[in-house]
This record gives C-alpha cells, structure tokens and sequence, in this order.
C-alpha cells in the first residue's frame, strides 16, 4: 500500500473511532453514547470518566496538533462539520474520554481487535485505521487541536 492511501486510511479510521458511536446533535459533554437501533451503544474501558471536552485546554499545543493532523495527512479523510470519507470530528471531544482517544490514534490496530467502540466503528465503516507512528506527546496534541476544534465550535453556537 502507498504512504498516503495508509495515511488516508489511518485517518479514516481514526475519525470513524471517535465519531462513530457519539451521533450527532447537541448533548450534554457527559452524556452517555446513544443506544443504536439494535442494541445498547459499545461500552470501553478506555471511555469512562470524564469527556476530553471537559477537561483543561492547552492551545500552544493545539497548534502542534494542527500540524500534525495537516502532515500526517488526517486532512485527506476527516474534517470538523462535515463528513469526508470518514466520519465528521465535530463534537468528538464531548463524546470520547482522552483516554479512549489517545488508544486509538496510538494503537488503532489493537482497539480495533480488543475495544468493543473501535470493534463496532471498524463494523460500521469497514476501515481499519493505519498506525501512524506518533508518540504518545504528539497523540495528546493532536488531542489539543480536536479540544481547540470542539471549543471553537461551541464558542460560535453561542453567539
């Protein structure tokens, strides 16, 4: 496989991850997933507690977490308030803990095998998410940017 389509499709994934089971609307940010239409929402360890939208920002490294998200290219398949060929990031961080996010974006492969919302994402989209290789410090900026993202958003809501 070619570097961009894995990276196309580590993003894809990545963003099926983490909208897939949140659904779209406004919620409050410790609302638990909505039941699907066959069954109770997919239960992860990795995802109780409180959500990433509620805890603390750090825009120095939000920044970083853009231009990882631009270089790494998760541009090509996701995008915030709209869907590319991956699920729209919009919200995410009111929907999935830094724990849950961090797994996937770190070990996308193992959650898809192990994690019953990135098993019941892989399900849905049928994309399993490459492995991009980032460290666990450039995962949280990445992180950052989604927060800045989902804060951004909210801030013009309200307005």
């Amino acid at each position: 496989m070619t570097r961009p389509a894995a990276v196309c499709l580590t993003l894809l994934a990545l963003v099926a991850a983490l909208v897939g089971c949140g659904g779209g609307g406004s919620k409050s940010s410790t609302a638990a997933p909505a039941a699907s239409a066959s069954g109770p929402a997919a239960v992860s360890a990795y995802d109780s507690g409180p959500r990433a939208a509620d805890t603390p920002r750090d825009e120095a490294r939000a920044e970083e977490g853009k231009a990882l998200f631009q270089t790494k290219g998760c541009s090509a398949c996701h995008a915030f308030g709209k869907r590319l060929s991956c699920p729209d990031l919009a919200g995410v961080t009111k929907r999935r803990t830094v724990e849950w996010m961090t797994q996937q974006i770190l070990h996308p492969e193992v959650m898809t095998k192990s994690d019953p919302i990135a098993h019941e994402l892989y399900a849905q989209y049928a994309l399993q998410m490459p492995n991009q290789g980032l460290t666990p410090e450039q995962a949280a900026a990445v992180i950052e940017y989604f927060k800045h993202m989902d804060h951004e958003a909210s801030e013009t809501e309200s307005k």
